[in-house]
């Protein structure tokens, strides 16, 4: 294989840890590496640009199910646009719903701090709280599937 690196060199190239491509390699995101003689994992440059694509899929938040799905797309060369923007608008979606329920937890993390004296009395507002097991916000839902390939 002409111009194939290590994973060292791949991770190097890529910005992707060792570790997380030979998971990459686990799960079916990345095909097998090839292997020298002696046994060291060698990535070509089309190896490269799947890792590229992983990782920024991976900064986009996209879980590696939903990776799964969108490289598959990328190689489809065949396949609509459509299919990938319903795929990008339901991560969105699911983007926004967990930045609410986070901005949620803030803001009820925000109102016990305000609560509390803060001084050297035992008396606390966020620990009496955290001991009633109050649960103020719905359990959270499963993601839901992305629209199907």
């Amino acid at each position: 294989m002409s111009g194939a690196v290590t994973i060292g060199g791949a991770a190097k190239a890529t910005g992707v840890s060792a570790k997380m491509i030979r998971y990459y390699e686990e799960t079916g995101l990345l095909p097998p590496a090839d292997r020298t003689a002696s046994g060291y994992r060698l990535y070509g440059e089309e190896d490269l640009h799947t890792l590229r694509f992983v990782r920024r899929s991976r900064d986009l938040g996209f879980s590696v199910e939903d990776i799964a799905g969108l490289l598959a797309l990328w190689q489809d060369r065949r396949r609509a646009s459509a299919q990938v923007k319903a795929l990008a608008l339901h991560h969105v979606a699911d983007l926004r719903r967990r930045i609410a329920e986070l901005e949620a937890m803030a803001r009820t993390l925000a109102s016990l701090a305000d609560h509390c004296s803060g001084d050297s009395r035992p008396d606390c507002p966020i620990l009496d709280d955290l001991a009633a097991g109050h649960a103020p916000f719905p359990p959270r839902p499963r993601r839901s599937k992305p629209p199907s390939r």
